[in-house]
């Protein structure tokens, strides 16, 4: 199937944190038209084994290039770690591949040299170190500090977030003597931009917050205008698909997109 700048931008995530990721590219790039699948019946990809990650990354590429989309952005830390180069490989020039790791990188490296950067994510994210790797062959002099912050996700699911229990939770992993001193934070998963304000005021704004949501919506209407890609038309309707459906799902779309949306329920085995 060929692309053309009407062709549709399709995002996955393991379920539906990366709606962050999909509301910046919706603000940054409004006439686009939008595929989102969220593989809900297997979240989250943080406890899944490499192989896992891969092969759901897979089916779910196959599902968006069938439904012609030019570009396929990662909107997860651990599918980008673990199926970004094997996605890049299997899609080949039907559709650009973009994750949210290199963007942030790439940000890093022009704006970051020789500073101290701090560096929050899932035990999955930073234990596989694929930041601190990709900012060291920069060769910039950034010391990137990461603590893992594993709390953060189940509480922004349960709505607790920008209140009191959210902020002494994100108080105390702020604190860690690892993230004294430093010039910006990189937020390494795609809920994480729910507490950003409450990032913000721990620190007194006086830290460069990096959201990679906002990060990787610029680098991709970089890549779109680049490639002249961009649409010229009207956006057409937005589709979100999921593997598996619940009521609650549907009902958390709007923490994440900042509006309800429908989900469509998408069989992705079988």
């Amino acid at each position: 199937m060929n692309v053309d700048k009407n062709s549709p931008v399709g995002i996955f995530d393991s379920g539906i944190g990366g709606l962050t990721v999909a509301h910046a590219i919706r603000a940054a790039l409004p006439r686009e038209s939008l595929i989102y699948f969220g593989d809900t019946a297997h979240l989250p990809y943080g406890d899944k084994s490499e192989a896992a990650v891969q092969a759901y990354s897979i089916k779910i590429a196959d599902v968006l290039l069938n439904k012609g989309c030019k570009v396929i952005v990662i909107a997860c830390n651990s599918a980008s770690s673990a199926a970004y180069e094997l996605l890049k490989e299997y899609t080949g020039t039907r559709a650009k591949v973009i994750n949210v790791i290199d963007p942030m990188v790439n940000h890093l490296k022009d704006n970051y040299e020789g500073k101290k950067v701090g560096l929050i994510g899932t035990k999955r994210t930073v234990t596989s170190n694929v930041y601190g790797k990709k900012v060291k062959a920069l060769k910039k002099n950034i010391s990137l500090e990461s603590i893992p912050t594993p709390l953060l996700v189940p509480m922004i699911e349960e709505g607790f977030f920008n209140n009191k229990i959210s902020y002494e939770i994100i108080e105390k992993y702020l604190q860690n003597k690892d993230l004294q001193n430093i010039s910006a934070l990189v937020l390494g998963c795609t809920h994480y931009p729910l507490v950003k304000d409450q990032i913000n005021k721990f620190y007194n704004n006086k830290v460069d917050i990096l959201d990679s949501s906002e990060v990787t919506a610029a680098y991709l209407k970089n890549y779109l205008i680049e490639a002249n890609l961009l649409n010229d038309k009207h956006v057409e309707e937005d589709h979100f698909l999921v593997s598996d459906y619940t009521d609650s799902f549907e009902a958390s779309t709007k923490i994440f997109f900042k509006e309800r949306v429908k989900l469509e329920r998408y069989i992705l085995w079988g």
